[in-house]
This record gives C-alpha cells, structure tokens and sequence, in this order.
C-alpha cells in the first residue's frame, strides 16, 4: 500500500504530465494529496487524456520543453521540489525513426538539463527517472533481461534512452551521492489502459479500428512484449520513490516493472484480437506490406528484483489489464467522464490484495 501520509508532505515535479502516463499520475498524486508540479509540452495527440480529466487539484502545469534548458531551470526553481518523477519523452519507436534528433534532444539532452538543473534545488531528497524496458541490448533471443543486463539500444528511441541510463547514473554518482540525495531509474514494460490517444499504441488502434470499422495494420504481429496496465507500474515508481526517500541506503538504482510469472507474454496479435474482440471491432488488424522499420521480436523482464526489494508485484495479470482496458473504453463510449473512468479504477485498484 502507498503512504498518503508521506505523499501529502511532499512538493512533487512530475514531468511528462499531460502524457497518457503522466494523466493517470496525476490523479493518483491528486488521490494522494502531493502538491504536484507538472513540466511537460502541449498534449500532441486529439482526444488529449489531460484535457478530458482536467482541472488536476494540487497541480501546477507548467507547459516548457524538456530542450530548453532555461525553461527547465525555471520550472525546477518554481516546484522547489521534495522528489522528482520524470517520465517526460519522446516514447514511439517508429516516430524516433522519422525524427532521430529530436528524439534524442527530448530524451537524452532533456534529462541532462533536468538532472542539472536538480543539482542546485535545495531541499530536494529523491529523483526517479523513468526509462523503459528496451534499454537493453537485444539480441532477440527470447530471455529475460534483469537490471544487470548490458545496456544497447538499435532503434533511436532505445538508444536514447540506454543513453539515459547511463547519463544517470554518470550524474548520481558525480553530483548527487556525494551530497546524500538517491536518483534511480525504472524501466517499465509496454503499458495498456484506458483514455491513451496516442500513435502507433495498441489500445488506442484497436479503439479507432472499432469506430471505423477499418482492421488495424501490424507490423509484427507475433512480436511478444511485456504487456501490464498503466497502474501497475505507476505504483511501483510511487513505492520505489518512498523507499528512495525512507530508506536510501537500501533502496535499489535501478529496477524492472512488468508483468510476473502468471502472465504468459502474449504476441501483438493475441492482445490485438483479445481488445477487439472486447470493445466489438468486427475485424481486428492485416499484415502491413513491405519492409518496416526493426524492432525486437521478443522482449521480457525479470522482475524479482523489484518484487523482492520492494515487496511490490504486479496487482493485474495481462488478462486483467486487457479487461480493464476494455472496459474503460467502453464506458467512455457510453459517455461515461474520462476523470471519472481513471479515478474509479484507482480506486479499484488500490482495494486489490
């Protein structure tokens, strides 16, 4: 269980909140009663999940580019912030293929500015910053990857954020252990839930392929991934900050979060088929035609680490999320408020063993 007493003693600077992610932790934060800085662009994509749970109580948004180094100097004066989660990036792999500098901008040079920026932040005891689970280097044999693994990346999107990591954790231990503050980074495995619009994401394609009656396209569909929903491993950063905070001697620098031994990693076309069958798409995807972009065609994480360090595991196996998932989209079909749908599967949430 999370501490409310501990997160509404806290100043947080949340980036990345008007993202898909970003949303839901915002409301969670809100639930929990931080007073919460958000630092991110405009939302890039129509419906905008930020702008349909909108006004976030105890937020603070702050609209700035991650590029901009001044800008995130200011933003970091303003929040004053207690702890940091910053989950600001460019996320889409195929995007990062079509605009490789600005991907790496945002990801690398970005978090580059906000870890400088932190360096000068009084009061501040604890940063978490958020990567993801293709940080790795990947030789597509299907294992799974512990924190320990060697870093890689092929496609630009991967890479900059391998580059993260290691800009990270170049900067914790130049800066940041030497005057008693812990950063540490989570990598998370590829997120279902309901309200996210975004490009080239399942979820949201499954949803418009039912409304349009159009199948969706897939590039590799037997490519297997890490599915989980949004919840579980927003809530595993929120106990990894309270262990960082609490117990920084013992908290871990780096972890895993995804889906454990009772979700069988399941192929693009499983979790396509299982959606569309769910919200009612009558065709649900083809093959897309000649070469793609690369991409790994099997990818799984190890999660003992956080499970043990933690006592955190994943509350919803991948049949679960794919249900809650689902019925978020159906209810907000029916009209059902967008804040809503997300509070009450909070809620439901954090009332599961």
């Amino acid at each position: 269980m999370l501490n409310a007493e501990f997160w509404a003693s806290q100043r947080v600077l949340l980036t990345g909140h008007t993202g898909f992610k970003g949303s839901w932790m915002s409301l969670w934060l809100e639930k929990l009663g931080a007073e919460t800085f958000g630092f991110a662009l405009e939302p890039d994509q129509t419906p905008s999940l930020y702008a349909q749970i909108e006004p976030v109580r105890r937020l603070h948004s702050i609209i700035g580019d991650l590029r901009d180094a001044d800008a995130v100097a200011r933003a970091v004066r303003e929040a004053r912030p207690s702890v940091v989660i910053h989950m600001a990036a460019q996320p889409l792999v195929r995007r990062s293929y079509r605009e490789p500098l600005q991907t790496w901008a945002t990801n690398l040079s970005g978090s580059v500015h906000l870890l400088e920026a932190l360096r000068a932040s009084p009061g501040l005891k604890a940063v978490l910053v958020v990567t993801t689970d293709k940080v790795y280097r990947h030789s597509d044999e299907p294992h799974a990857f512990a924190e320990d693994h060697e870093l890689g990346g092929h496609d630009p999107y991967s890479a900059s954020k391998a580059a993260v990591e290691i800009a990270t954790a170049s900067y914790a231990q130049s800066y940041f252990d030497p005057i008693g503050v812990p950063v540490a980074t989570a990598r998370a495995g590829n997120v279902l839930g309901g309200g996210d619009w975004s490009e080239d994401r399942l979820g949201p394609d499954v949803w418009r392929a039912a409304k349009s009656g159009q199948p969706i396209v897939l590039r590799y569909p037997d490519a297997t991934r890490p599915w989980q929903h949004v919840l579980d491993p927003l809530a595993g950063y929120l106990t990894l900050v309270e262990h960082l905070v609490n117990d920084p001697a013992h908290a871990p620098r780096a972890l895993n979060f995804g889906p454990d031994e009772r979700s069988p990693n399941l192929t693009v076309r499983e979790v396509v088929d299982a959606l569309a069958s769910a919200v009612g798409a009558s065709r649900s995807w083809v093959q897309a035609e000649g070469p793609q972009p690369k991409e790994m065609a099997h990818l799984t994480l190890d999660v003992r680490k956080a499970m043990k360090t933690l006592n955190w595991r994943p509350k919803l196996a991948t049949a679960d999320a794919l249900a809650w998932t689902a019925e978020w989209y159906r209810r907000f079909d029916r009209g059902e408020a967008a804040r809503d749908l997300v509070q009450e599967q909070i809620k439901q949430f954090e009332s599961l063993p």
